[in-house]
């Protein structure tokens, strides 16, 4: 029944996330009140994500660590300097939207990730190897990015958003971990068994999240729409050199799949708990408008890359096709 359960939130996450969010800015606003139980539901998420992993697989993957090192440049320094530059161009007299716009895409990648990389066929041991790095060495990238880029112009906690991160997910994760490991593995059942309660608390986490911002909501104004699609455009720019680059390389499918995957998908949920403890509130609007259209976004994502691959596919069996009656006649 649990792996039902949970087969079915993964379907329906792209269309019930929308809902919740809507439902956090509308009638469930008074949720805001539960905001200080985010970090400790996060940390259930994290720990919980990290019982099913397949270490043998993250161990391969660090045999070939140069995809794991161009998606953490991806994700780290090209993504968010596009995003501060848009902040710059598009809001440049609003520096904490310029704030909350390099928030939205330098926060860490999330387990979500893999869900979709499985779903579509990418490199599972890269994604996790990538997810692992990049959720442990977030306590230290998201305030050195944040400092370098809008450090000077906006008043930021470095250390309580370094705590934040540890506590979140660092820390759960860790001991996921290592019982995963204590246990050979057999943590897994236990991992597969709380998965579906871990996807109903990512949704409480949007919920709640989305009620502290619900006062910017109020009136849907062009500013509004504006950054909505910024958001989404910049998101979308992640998604195609995550699959691109991997080409330039000569990547197989499945690699190219993860990265592009592990490129434009960010653990909004931190991210948005992160904006709302320790920025002021309008720098919560990015990262709570990339909640609305993240699971929408990578089913899309999804889409795109099946009808390429198919169609490159296509293309070369109609070469080996025309090779083949060339050399007959």
């Amino acid at each position: 029944m649990l792996q039902r359960m949970n087969l079915f939130l993964e379907k329906a996450m792209p269309y019930v996330i929308p809902i919740i969010v809507f439902l956090g800015v509308t009638l469930w606003s008074g949720a805001q009140s539960w905001a200080p139980f985010v970090k400790w539901i996060f940390a259930f998420i994290s720990f919980s994500s990290c019982l099913s992993l397949n270490l043998l697989q993250v161990k391969q993957a660090f045999s070939r660590p140069l995809p794991i090192i161009i998606c953490l440049s991806i994700l780290q320094f090209i993504i968010p300097l596009l995003a501060y530059v848009s902040g710059i161009v598009f809001f440049s007299e609003n520096i904490n939207m310029i704030a909350g716009l390099v928030l939205a895409f330098t926060i860490p990648t999330g387990v979500v990730t893999l869900m979709w990389v499985g779903l579509k066929g990418g490199n599972k041991g890269l994604t996790l190897a990538i997810v692992l790095v990049h959720t442990l060495l977030s306590p230290f990238l998201v305030p050195l990015t944040l400092q370098v880029l809008v450090g000077a112009q906006v008043s930021m906690d470095v250390f309580g958003l370094m705590s934040g991160l540890f506590w979140m997910i660092v820390f759960p994760s860790i001991i996921g971990i290592v019982v995963n490991r204590v246990t050979n593995g057999k943590s897994k059942k236990l991992g597969t068994t709380l998965a579906p309660f871990s996807k109903v608390a990512i949704l409480v986490v949007i919920l709640i999240n989305s009620a502290v911002v619900s006062p910017y909501f109020q009136t849907i104004d062009g500013t509004l729409i504006f950054l909505f699609f910024l958001v989404w455009g910049i998101a979308c720019v992640a998604y195609m050199i995550g699959l691109f680059l991997p080409f330039l390389f000569k990547w197989d499918k499945s690699t190219a799949i993860s990265l592009m995957y592990n490129s434009g998908m960010r653990n909004t949920g931190v991210g948005a708990s992160l904006a709302v403890t320790y920025f002021p509130p309008a720098a919560a609007l990015p990262v709570v408008l990339s909640i609305v259209f993240q699971q929408f976004l990578a089913a899309i994502a999804g889409r795109f890359v099946t009808y390429y691959f198919d169609v490159e596919r296509q293309e070369k069996k109609e070469d080996e096709m025309k090779k083949g009656r060339k050399l007959s006649s």
